[in-house]
């Protein structure tokens, strides 16, 4: 069923959405910041993605660029409607709705500011189930829909068009050189479709998920009860089902650099008894990617692995990672159509340079 999103559900929404983009998908304070600007007192329609007419036109809206830079370079908050208003002039085609391409802290939050801008309802769906560093990483590409033409928006008015065809690897190339000239950070709209396309290639409800994530840990924190028992039970009925505590401990090693326009670099959580020197390991680029504890892999890609603030369960972004953060790390399954062969030759392990194969988080062995 399509619901009605405010202002008041912004905080909640970015705490969840951040949870689900395992580290990326951006700042969650400046991409609530960006929505009540220009949201107010008004209201979003959410459409339920089984509910879409099959004829619909959707043009999904993203930020693209490193975390790092996005927290120094802030938006000014007419290009992701720029972006969508190029791409419609180029196809000769107004959308009827926009929709994420992947969650995150600002990733779930820049169709919404141009829902607000143009009056469009925002489809409860997105590309990725969690958030990924490549713009050709989408279920869209994965099950047949591909991301050009692409239309890019910079914070002084430029715009590109980029059309590779099918080719949606060379499409994230051309893209990241344009993003990369542009400081760092760009704004999209790619992935055209139809509510077809979307009930087919869409990973369902991501919105709804994230607003009801964040809302529970909200609640478990003045209830003072467990957050961390609130992520299970809110994420227990739905695809993400499967939630493992990895490890609890302090962040003792940070080694983060932005290059070739990603945010890549690793973190060791240390144990917190000074006499133990069991620790686990991190790698990103932009998301989590990998995590080791004793040199053996806990949680690959595409499953997620969130760092969480250890009291509170905050999400706490890659760029967020500071040494002595008290945290907790979790593995969450991603759906089933994430983990299908073609999904993960898209964004599996392997894509990412990884040697290690893709075993589920929740068919680990944990001590």
């Amino acid at each position: 069923m399509s619901w009605t999103l405010t202002a008041a559900d912004l905080p909640d929404l970015a705490r969840g959405a951040t949870l689900l983009g395992t580290g990326g998908g951006g700042d969650p304070y400046i991409g609530t910041k960006l929505v009540e600007r220009v949201l107010g007192d008004g209201a979003i329609t959410i459409l339920d993605p089984d509910e879409l007419p099959d004829d619909l036109f959707v043009i999904p809206t993203a930020q693209m660029g490193a975390p790092t830079v996005m927290i120094e370079k802030i938006p000014a908050g007419t290009e992701p409607t720029l972006a969508l208003r190029t791409l419609e002039k180029h196809i000769g085609r107004r959308a009827d709705a926009t929709m994420p391409i992947e969650c995150g802290g600002i990733n779930s939050m820049i169709p919404l500011i141009v829902a607000a801008e143009t009056g469009l309802p925002v489809v409860d769906a997105d590309g990725m189930g969690r958030a990924f560093p490549e713009l050709s990483m989408e279920t869209f590409a994965v099950y047949g829909v591909h991301g050009s033409p692409l239309a890019l928006s910079g914070e002084r008015g430029e715009t590109v068009v980029i059309d590779t065809g099918d080719d949606d690897r060379q499409m994230e190339w051309l893209a990241r050189g344009v993003t990369i000239r542009l400081g760092g950070v760009s704004h999209i709209a790619e992935y055209a479709m139809t509510g077809a396309d979307v009930k087919r290639t869409a990973v369902p409800r991501t919105l709804s998920m994230a607003l009801a994530l964040g809302r529970a840990i909200r609640r478990a924190r003045d209830a003072h009860t467990s957050p961390v028992q609130a992520i299970v039970d809110t994420l227990a009925p739905t695809l993400y089902s499967e939630v493992r505590e990895l490890f609890v401990g302090k962040v003792s090693d940070v080694e983060r650099r932005t290059t070739e326009g990603f945010a890549k670099g690793s973190a060791v959580i240390a144990s917190l008894d000074p006499g133990d020197d069991d620790h686990l390991d991190i790698a990103f680029q932009n998301e989590n990617l990998v995590a080791r504890r004793g040199g053996e892999v806990v949680a690959i890609v595409p499953d997620l692995i969130c760092v969480v603030d250890m009291e509170t369960c905050e999400p706490v972004t890659t760029e967020g990672l500071r040494y002595g953060q008290r945290v907790r790390v979790l593995g969450i399954s991603t759906p089933e159509m994430m983990r299908t062969p073609a999904a993960l030759a898209a964004f599996g392990p392997r894509a990412f340079g990884l040697d290690e194969p893709f075993i589920p988080v929740e068919a680990r062995q944990y001590a």
